[in-house]
């Protein structure tokens, strides 16, 4: 493994490998995950030379901070970047109650994370959703205030749209843009990718194997556990899991060819699509990790790009990325 492949998250951002470890399926929404896996999944995503591991402090309402925290313990600190998103508001039985991204809850949110992450900073703090209620120029002046004050080195945004994306950046500097980005979802490529090129954002990109639809390792009859997502995604249900899974077929005979997995040729199409994206890698088990890092060594040709892209064109995926309740959260798609 090549740990001197770096990237600098836009202008302003840190540096860092050229993938990033989402942490998010070892505590929630994925149904149940192995604690003791997810501690060497990160242990083996650290000796690989990853170094941005992005967590939520709503994941496992909490957990996601601890268990982080867990597998950092001994480890140099200055060495890795943290990314938190915050600002969804859970209930006891793990509820959706909306967000809350007003400046008093944005720092009041930070001083929890600091706290679970037993850390003095995070590398890069940002809303995990445009709070409706509260303009975005609010939220990030917040932020900026605790990167005054030492707590936050960088700020980030999820899932917005070109025009938010600007608003922000008037504030203060953005480093980057995580937002869903895969074979399967290319809508950022209209506006928002431009956008942020255009304003020096960073795209650190996650959902890159579409939630385990383009990892090759799907099947149509799998038991989804109910505290899995999936068993409510559009992409998951009925007609559209076939259609999809057809799509993955396609794409698998291409990756047959090139020697490479299913999983790898999706992750390295992202990769392609410039220097200035990061995929964020999804993995909660150490073999899936190493086979997501394997799509570093997956270099694809422009004819073996245009052979992917015809086997998945854009548009193709059937049903949304969300159930409508989720999609009307995302600024991106406004």
């Amino acid at each position: 493994m090549n740990a001197t492949a770096r990237i600098r998250l836009g202008r302003t951002g840190p540096e860092t490998f050229v993938f990033g470890l989402g942490l998010m399926g070892m505590s929630d929404l994925y149904g149940p995950a192995d604690e003791a896996e997810s501690i060497a999944t990160v242990h083996a995503a650290l000796d690989a030379g990853v170094t941005l591991m992005d967590t939520g402090d709503f994941y496992g309402m909490g957990h996601n901070e601890l268990l982080l925290h867990e597998a950092l313990r001994g480890r140099d600190r200055e060495a890795v970047q943290i990314s938190v998103k915050f600002g969804a508001q859970r209930g006891p039985d793990r509820s959706w109650l909306g967000y809350d991204a007003s400046p008093a809850a944005t720092k009041t949110a930070l001083a929890y994370t600091l706290r679970r992450l037993r850390t003095d900073y995070v590398d890069i703090y940002r809303p995990a959703r445009l709070d409706p209620d509260v303009p975005v120029e609010e939220t990030v002046g917040a932020i900026a205030d605790l990167v005054k004050a030492g707590y936050v080195r960088h700020i980030g945004l999820s899932e917005v749209g070109a025009d938010t994306l600007r608003r922000a950046a008037a504030v203060h500097p953005i480093s980057d843009l995580q937002i869903e980005y895969s074979l399967l979802s290319r809508g950022i490529e209209a506006d928002i990718l431009p956008t942020a090129r255009e304003l020096g954002i960073g795209v650190t990109a996650y959902g890159v194997l579409s939630r385990g639809l383009l990892s090759g390792h799907w099947q149509s009859d799998r038991e989804v556990a109910a505290t899995d997502f999936r068993g409510f995604s559009p992409r998951f249900q009925g007609g559209n899991l076939t259609h999809n899974l057809a799509l993955v077929e396609a794409l698998r005979a291409i990756a047959e060819a090139k020697g490479a997995s299913v999983a790898q040729v999706a992750i390295a199409w992202v990769a392609s699509r410039g220097a200035d994206i990061v995929p964020l890698v999804g993995a909660r088990r150490r073999d899936r990790l190493a086979e997501a890092l394997g799509a570093l060594e997956v270099h694809l040709t422009e004819s073996e790009l245009a052979a992917v892209e015809a086997a998945v064109p854009a548009g193709s995926a059937a049903g949304e990325r969300y159930a409508a309740a989720q999609m009307a959260h995302l600024d991106s798609e406004h």
